[in-house]
Order: C-alpha cells, then sequence, then structure tokens
C-alpha cells in the first residue's frame, strides 16, 4: 500500500521546522501568531499534514521567509506514487502523436 503522505510534505515540514527553530520559537508560539491550531502546525512539520496555500503564507509570513523558499525545488515526483500525474508536455506529446 502507497503512503499517504509525500515526500513533498515531509520537506516543507522540515524546512519550516528549520527556520522555526533558527529563531528559536516554539511551535505553540508560531502556530498563535500564524492562527493555526498547534496540532495543524505539528502534523505539517512532521510532513504528515498537506498545509493549504494560506497556511503556507501564514506560516512563512510569520517566520519572516519568502513562502517560496519552502516549496523551492518540489515537484511531482515528490507527490506520492498512487498515480503518475499527466503533465501538459506529456498531453502535447500524446495528442500529436494521435495526429490531432
Amino acid at each position: 500500500m502507497a503512503s499517504t503522505h509525500s515526500e513533498a510534505a515531509r520537506i516543507l515540514g522540515e524546512r519550516i521546522r528549520g527556520v522555526r527553530l533558527g529563531l528559536g520559537m516554539s511551535q505553540e508560539e508560531i502556530a498563535q501568531l500564524a492562527d493555526i491550531h498547534v496540532t495543524n502546525l505539528g502534523k505539517i512539520e512532521r510532513g504528515q499534514a498537506n498545509p493549504s496555500l494560506t497556511t503556507i503564507v501564514r506560516v512563512s509570513g510569520v517566520l519572516g521567509t519568502d513562502p517560496a523558499e519552502l516549496v523551492r525545488g518540489l515537484g511531482l515526483e515528490d507527490l506520492p506514487d498512487t498515480t503518475r500525474p499527466l503533465t501538459v508536455a506529456d498531453f502535447v506529446r500524446e495528442r500529436r502523436s494521435r495526429g490531432r
């Protein structure tokens, strides 16, 4: 059975935790400042949650970092292997091969 937790979520969580610890802040303090539940922040840091864009922006803002830095380099290959996502390039290539 494939894991429902992605490598992307794990990496994002590690990055958030690293910045937080570098600032000497607790999960409780960051969660309060970002207006999210501390349990949610803990799950994010452990890679057990898939935070919304709003949550990523809130947390990064509180941490004083650009949200792009938290997700830099993450790609389709970092998502669970349940299905292979079709990229636009794949779609166009297939459509051209069928003569459409």
